[in-house]
């Protein structure tokens, strides 16, 4: 076995012990994770009653998205008050009292932070309405007069639609339009005025004066827009998120970094190895490894990892060169399946057709996949994954094998992209539904009342949480087990040495002790020699009539080396 050219260019990822470099990080949709008060929205204190089963996970911190005050036009990511809690999820008081038991528990806290956009209904943005073009109010924003009866330029909304909104002067007369990369209720920043700067600065220390233990950064490839705002086509092929080898004027600008070089200092007067984590979607691997270079964030989100199909070769491909791309600037790789905003990998690894990022999938869709299939090859990806050297992220209910909800009435939808694309694209609700905690509840214990603010599909009761509690072979005791053995055998910490072998449907690698063996073939293939004398720790799938020696089809195994 030879060593990767990533464990060689990157000691730190086995020899240094900050937390984040090896933490495996639970993402938190606060609506959508457990109801306190029976309105049918998940609210604070619904996550602080449900900590403990977090902390049997054996994660490592929470991130929660949004909760702040807002409009809520698109779920929280709409900020009106950076600094307070939405009533809809509580108040402050609820939030130290979740930090609180969080600690005591041994979870880290990690918030969303939205610096890309605000709220229209921000009072920054309503003094801009109210204010004369070229005032001081204006320039906290991205005003532009229009193209004779046009838009500044042709730029389109990620969620559909123009990228522009005018607006009407006191007179009646047409007047600027504002930027807005998402929905016209959330207007840009112009990130090149100082009073944006100081305000987010203030922010991130009222949080971290809280307590806070970082923040995963919303958009953080966005904030900076290319000098003139020319016209630009994007490759319809392209992710919307901007994931495409030729980056868009308003994606990945370099002025992003001296920004994050401010926040790491605030982030660094404080004690207790406090991280920032960037939601930057670019390509390659080497652009998005420059978000985390020593004096700027301390994680990125593997987006290139996510968006791998359910194939051997690409993700052996992608595992290299993460590895050898985040270390070559001394910072961990993370993996991700699954989250807020993209189809639940318990669906999306069975699907034929291409990987639907940002636009959803629903009753129309065509070639909708076996839920079997798409289950057996989610426990099989997460196995695999979670022996990565490393860090790791997991979205709530994934351990429970969720599907995407596929059957949301038209009427229950609450994604603006459904709404800018009149019903052309999804959306994300299907991956926001509530979470089932007992099977025999009024909304699956999400909420005593029955209420839930997305319809919860019937057959997620045998998804509940206390269900799967019981049964050993259930996906919760399986990502049980893999986690305790990830810690237990420190393989966030360790190093990556492939396995050779012909079969091109078989990975095969060392992570110090632990070998791990996945199968993504539709037959079961023979073991490599080295499990000979070895120890078994764990499966993906139940034991089956398998032969010994072979390792079933879709399925990945993790052995103790002697």
């Amino acid at each position: 076995m030879t060593q990767t050219r990533a464990e060689a260019d990157n000691p730190l990822q086995s020899e240094d012990s900050q937390w984040w470099r090896s933490s495996v990080i639970y993402q938190i949709y606060p609506r959508s994770f457990a109801d306190s008060n029976a309105d049918g929205m998940g609210d604070l204190r619904g996550i602080t009653q449900h900590l403990e089963s977090i902390a049997q996970l054996s994660v490592d911190a929470i991130w929660l998205s949004p909760f702040f005050t807002s409009p809520q036009k698109d779920a929280g990511y709409d900020v009106a008050d950076y600094c307070d809690v939405d009533p809809l999820f509580g108040t402050l008081a609820d939030f130290d009292e979740m930090v609180a038991r969080a600690h005591e528990l041994g979870l880290k806290v990690i918030i969303d932070l939205v610096p890309n956009h605000c709220s229209d209904q921000h009072p920054w943005f309503q003094a801009a309405l109210a204010a004369a073009p070229g005032s001081p109010e204006r320039d906290r924003f991205i005003f532009k007069d229009p193209v004779q009866q046009g838009h500044p330029n042709n730029w389109e909304s990620v969620f559909g639609g123009p990228m522009w909104t005018p607006t009407t002067n006191p007179d009646g007369s047409a007047g600027q339009s504002y930027l807005h990369i998402f929905d016209s209720s959330q207007p840009d920043f112009n990130w090149k005025n100082e009073d944006v700067r100081a305000m987010f600065r203030d922010v991130l220390r009222f949080w971290l004066d809280r307590g806070t233990d970082g923040f995963r950064v919303d958009v953080a490839h966005g904030l900076i827009k290319a000098e003139g705002l020319p016209d630009f086509t994007p490759d319809p092929a392209g992710a919307s998120m901007g994931g495409t080898e030729e980056l868009a004027p308003w994606w990945g600008q370099d002025g992003v970094h001296e920004i994050y070089r401010e926040w790491r200092q605030v982030i660094d007067e404080y004690e207790g190895d406090r991280v920032l984590c960037a939601e930057a979607w670019v390509n390659p691997l080497s652009l998005m490894a420059k978000w985390v270079r020593t004096d700027e964030m301390h994680q990125a989100f593997n987006f290139p990892y996510l968006s791998c199909d359910y194939d051997a070769q690409q993700l052996r491909e992608t595992i290299d060169e993460s590895l050898h791309e985040f270390g070559a600037v001394g910072a961990p790789s993370t993996w991700v399946l699954s989250n807020h905003d993209v189809v639940r990998h318990a669906t999306r690894l069975a699907l034929t057709d291409e990987n639907p990022q940002g636009e959803g999938i629903g009753p129309k869709t065509p070639n909708l996949p076996d839920p079997a299939t798409g289950l057996r090859r989610a426990r099989s990806s997460t196995a695999l994954m979670l022996a990565l050297p490393g860090g790791a992220y997991l979205y709530q209910g994934e351990e429970l094998g969720l599907p995407e909800a596929v059957d949301l009435p038209d009427d229950a939808r609450q994604d603006p992209t459904w709404f800018r694309t009149n019903g052309e694209r999804y959306g994300r609700d299907g991956c926001r539904v509530p979470l089932p905690w007992k099977g025999d509840a009024p909304s699956y214990g999400f909420s005593d009342s029955g209420k839930s603010w997305l319809p919860q599909p019937s057959s997620w009761a045998s998804y509940a949480r206390d269900l799967q509690a019981e049964d050993p072979d259930s996906t919760l005791n399986l990502y049980r087990q893999l986690l305790q053995l990830r810690k237990d055998h420190g393989l966030g910490t360790g190093g990556l040495e492939w396995v050779p072998g012909d079969q091109p449907d078989l990975l095969a690698f060392r992570n110090g002790k632990v070998l791990v063996v996945a199968n993504f073939g539709a037959a079961p293939l023979a073991l490599p020699p080295l499990v000979q004398d070895s120890q078994e720790l764990v499966r993906s799938q139940p034991r089956d009539s398998t032969a010994p020696g072979m390792i079933p089809a879709e399925t990945t195994m993790w052995f103790l080396l002697a």
